[in-house]
């Protein structure tokens, strides 16, 4: 396994993947202040425990998401349809923020809040149709650090890379990373405090 926890990373860097364009920070935000962020996403946010299809059969996430976004908007993956909510102070902030670094602009948020070591998500690709053919994804990490592991869809010979996403870090995924990558966050073998993740994208058109 290509294993980047010792990576030091004090600014916005490209990892070191083939047939992707990925890039990493660690503490945009200071550490005070992801613990209040953190606090005030789990109380704010209208929670959702959804259904998902996978593989033809109906399956509960294991966590809690949300989707925020602007208005017309709508967000499919896995048989889902999430309601659009409107955009809260916070969370428009937290897109101003965000979009400065990333240097491109989002138009929704997907909220992942991973309660303890039992949540998870598995492997996937956020390639809907309705992101386009190379869409830009901005994910922010709030709260508890978890394992974001990278395995290449076609390339078995390239290790899967394993990448701590630490309180107040933003990853950048873009270009052909989707296509050819696909990603997981595996439950946790040790006890694990809450972690919120938002995920802004660019939606082209209505789901």
């Amino acid at each position: 396994m290509n294993d980047l926890f010792a990576q030091d990373d004090p600014g916005l860097e490209q990892l070191p993947l083939p047939d992707a364009d990925v890039h990493f920070q660690r503490d945009i935000y200071p550490a005070g202040q992801c613990s209040a962020l953190l606090r005030q996403l789990i109380d704010e946010t209208d929670w959702r425990h959804e259904q998902i299809t996978l593989f033809g059969q109906q399956h509960w996430q294991p966590r809690l998401v949300a989707a925020h976004g602007d208005a017309g908007l709508a967000y499919t993956y896995s048989g889902l349809t999430l309601p659009m909510q409107p955009w809260t102070p916070l969370l428009s902030r937290l897109r101003q923020d965000v979009e400065r670094i990333a240097g491109v602009p989002f138009n929704s948020v997907l909220l992942n809040w991973y309660r303890d070591e039992q949540d998870s998500m598995g492997w996937h690709s956020d390639d809907e149709a309705s992101l386009g053919t190379m869409p830009v994804i901005a994910s922010l990490s709030l709260g508890a650090t978890r394992v974001f592991k990278l395995k290449h869809k076609t390339r078995p010979e390239l290790p899967t890379t394993m990448l701590a996403l630490t309180d107040g870090s933003l990853l950048l995924m873009a270009g052909p990373t989707q296509r050819h990558w696909k990603h997981a966050v595996d439950k946790s073998r040790n006890p694990c405090d809450a972690r919120i993740n938002l995920t802004f994208r660019r939606i082209m058109q209505a789901s």
